[in-house]
């Protein structure tokens, strides 16, 4: 038996940790979609609050306008004793966001906008090419989707990394106790909390933000009538257009967190080559390389 040296360092034939082997994971079209989704969606959220801040207000229904106190959000100046202040209403209830919403910029140069400069495309308030901007990308994210949904049938990757099936929904609890102790399995499949997220993005996410955006189209409205009944009128197709993107960003969040926790180096080489380190035994057969790292 060896022994551990005075310095206290590892005993010199201390087998190293075993990695477990490395499958090709995914294909060339979920990770070319993965970075195409990544880029529009950073477009589209940027023109988008451009596009929100020509009139910085959410309502439920067909009627809007300044005129109206019936907003479920509202960003907006107001001067007080103190001077211009920034304020934003949520459901009646009042902020001081100064600074970040309503009202942003220098005290010497203010600018009273919903969402500031730096989170808009273009930076200053230009209309026209936020609508521009917008539309480009959100063709952009509906091709790639219809592509990758097409692609995803054909190879399995939808059933097999998407679709819920009776197993993952028991499995479902231990895997959300598993992550909150951040225990994480890499194996050939989603795991079921992995599933519940992405059916989510894909299945509903996804869906709301197209029809609700089409809804929010004159055009379409005359061609599809049936789109502004089926979301309650124009306004409320643009609040659940605002809330869907919200909810697009609280999963970007929790994606980029999931990654780090995960191990970065295994999730990026699995979206950029296509292979993935699994755990050890996870999965026999698969091809070994034991000098990649991650």
């Amino acid at each position: 038996m060896a022994s551990i040296t005075e310095g206290g360092a590892a005993p010199a034939d201390r087998p190293a940790k075993a990695k477990g082997p490395l499958i090709y994971r995914q294909s060339i079209f979920t990770r070319l979609s993965h970075w195409v989704w990544a880029a529009a969606l950073f477009f589209l959220l940027l023109s988008g609050l451009q596009i929100f801040n020509a009139h910085p207000a959410l309502y439920i229904g067909q009627e809007s306008g300044f005129e109206y106190d019936n907003a479920v959000l509202r960003m907006q100046a107001e001067n007080t004793p103190a001077g211009p202040r920034g304020f934003t209403t949520i459901l009646g209830q009042k902020f001081d966001t100064t600074g970040l919403f309503a009202m942003s910029g220098t005290a010497e140069r203010p600018a009273y906008r919903g969402f500031p400069a730096w989170a808009t495309i273009p930076s200053f308030q230009d209309l026209a090419t936020g609508r521009v901007v917008h539309f480009f990308f959100a063709w952009i994210l509906a091709g790639a989707l219809a592509i990758w949904a097409i692609a995803s049938l054909a190879n399995g990757h939808l059933w097999r990394d998407v679709i819920l099936k009776p197993r993952d929904v028991r499995e479902l609890p231990k895997d959300i106790i598993d992550h909150l102790k951040l225990k994480f399995g890499h194996g050939r499949s989603y795991s079921p909390l992995q599933k519940v997220a992405y059916f989510g993005v894909f299945f509903v996410l996804f869906p709301l933000i197209i029809l609700t955006g089409l809804a929010m189209s004159p055009g379409m409205d005359a061609a599809w009538p049936w789109l502004l009944e089926l979301f309650g009128g124009r306004q409320t197709a643009r609040t659940i257009h605002f809330i869907v993107m919200a909810l697009l960003v609280l999963f970007f969040v929790v994606h980029i967190v999931m990654v780090v926790l995960a191990g970065p180096i295994n999730e990026l080489r699995s979206m950029i080559t296509g292979y993935y380190r699994t755990s050890p035994g996870a999965e026999p057969g698969a091809k070994k390389e034991e000098t990649t790292n991650g």
